[in-house]
């Protein structure tokens, strides 16, 4: 059987690395149109706050170790142009311009996805970067190194967008962000997101909301970034509003789109050809508790994706029930994090939704390292069930929302979640831990 796999990242290296592992008489092919394969994207802005860290730290594995060790035909600087379902063919061109076609039994798509820029004049000056892939990174890098950035301004507040406010504070350069919006993390109980908000202009960034991008000009020695009643100073300009799945490859070959144009697939990751899967950030997905098509583009479910498409090629019919939307992100001394939906979103879905917003403690009365936790609850009025949790702090946000979200996927009642037995310690928490404090305030309400 011949694999092809298009995309050299998370979720298409898996599933390489996979369907090699289980069938090593499999004839794997990978065509990835940058040099760079199997790295740690999330990791980028966190290296950039650090002088002295090499980028290429965060590649995971070499290129040459997947052909040397595993036997896969990894293709690099191959870009993949043209689907043709009917003859099982992909087209395509070098970085040389050389043209090539390759067929397949079976082939997924992990085509990833790409920063959104926004489309007003000057997005193509010089100094506006977006942070999506390790050559994004090493512009971003090697510009604030060797052109000694004093201001930057960032796009959008979500999870890049504050990681790299972060970043860019530690490597001091001065800091503003720009959004449309004027909420502060829209998805956000406000209790938290005003919160999360105080520590960061505490820290001297400045944010600037509800305004939007009009232009950007170029003057020679930096940028002017031009908004609806701001102009802003720049020599850096970081586009961090999101992204978008690549799926016009495979939307123009016929194959079915789904939430935000994302590729629809089945819970074994199958498209509506039967030959082909995908995977990764440009692959739809199912919302364990909503049920319903979601896009959520995230770094475990590209990676069990990918495991999933390899299994399912070499015949094992596997499913992957889905996600429950699961983040953490921290920013300066702050984490926060979420699982499964918030009030708006089981709104949408159909649920009568009831919350709680708790302010607790991160750890035992009186221990050292002890800080205000909020803990934010969601659950359904009709059938008690849980159905989301945020929490922001100083301490202890990453590892608990981990609770919540083996919940959800377990369908469990806020009832059965406020029953469940934690571990206790002073150093890591108190006696009823802040999620059952949360659960048992939102079962009075249910």
């Amino acid at each position: 059987m011949k694999f092809l796999v298009i995309g050299g990242d998370a979720a298409g290296m898996s599933a390489a690395s996979r369907a090699k592992r289980l069938s090593p008489d499999m004839e794997v092919i990978v065509l990835e149109k940058t040099e760079d394969v199997s790295y740690s994207a999330c990791g980028m802005p966190y290296n950039i706050g650090d002088e002295s860290r090499d980028l290429e730290d965060l590649v995971v594995r070499k290129a040459q170790a997947f052909r040397d060790k595993q036997g896969i035909n990894l293709l690099t600087g191959h870009e993949a142009l043209e689907l043709d379902p009917g003859s099982r063919a992909v087209r395509g061109k070098t970085l040389q311009g050389e043209e090539f076609e390759y067929y397949y039994d079976k082939l997924l798509i992990a085509t990833g996805g790409s920063a959104i820029i926004p489309q007003v004049e000057g997005m193509d000056s010089p100094g506006v970067l977006p942070l999506k892939s390790l050559e994004h990174a090493r512009k971003i890098k090697s510009l604030i190194t060797n052109s000694k950035v004093k201001k930057a301004v960032i796009l959008g507040m979500g999870y890049i967008g504050l990681e790299m406010c972060e970043a860019l504070t530690e490597r001091g350069v001065e800091v503003s962000m720009v959004k449309p919006n004027p909420m502060f993390l829209p998805w956000m109980d406000r209790e938290l997101a005003d919160r999360l908000q105080q520590e960061v202009e505490s820290r001297g960034v400045k944010l600037y909301l509800g305004q939007e991008l009009q232009k950007v000009e170029n003057t020679g020695s930096g940028l002017k970034v031009v908004c609806n009643d701001l102009t802003l100073d720049a020599d850096l300009l970081i586009p961090a509003i999101g992204i978008t799945p690549n799926s016009e490859f495979a939307s123009k070959a016929g194959l079915k789109t789904s939430v935000g144009d994302s590729i629809a697939v089945d819970k074994g990751l199958k498209t509506s050809d039967e030959h082909i899967y995908s995977a990764g950030d440009c692959a739809d997905a199912y919302h364990v508790v909503s049920g319903q098509k979601t896009w959520i583009p995230l770094a475990l479910y590209a990676n069990r994706g990918g495991w999933a498409a390899a299994d399912n090629v070499n015949g094992k019919g596997v499913e992957v029930p889905g996600v429950v939307g699961s983040a953490v992100f921290k920013v300066f001394d702050f984490e926060a994090a979420r699982t499964g939906l918030n009030m708006r979103e089981a709104e949408k879905a159909g649920f009568e939704p009831v919350s709680v917003t708790i302010k607790t403690r991160s750890r035992a009365h009186g221990h050292p390292g002890n800080t205000t936790l909020r803990v934010h609850m969601v659950g359904d009025k009709k059938s008690g069930r849980l159905l989301g949790i945020q929490m922001a702090g100083r301490d202890g946000c990453a590892h608990r929302i981990n609770t919540g979200a083996a919940a959800l996927h377990n369908h469990m009642t806020v009832a059965d979640f406020s029953r469940m037995d934690l571990a206790y310690a002073p150093p890591f928490g108190p006696v009823w831990d802040p999620v059952l404090t949360a659960a048992n305030q939102l079962v009075k309400k249910l």
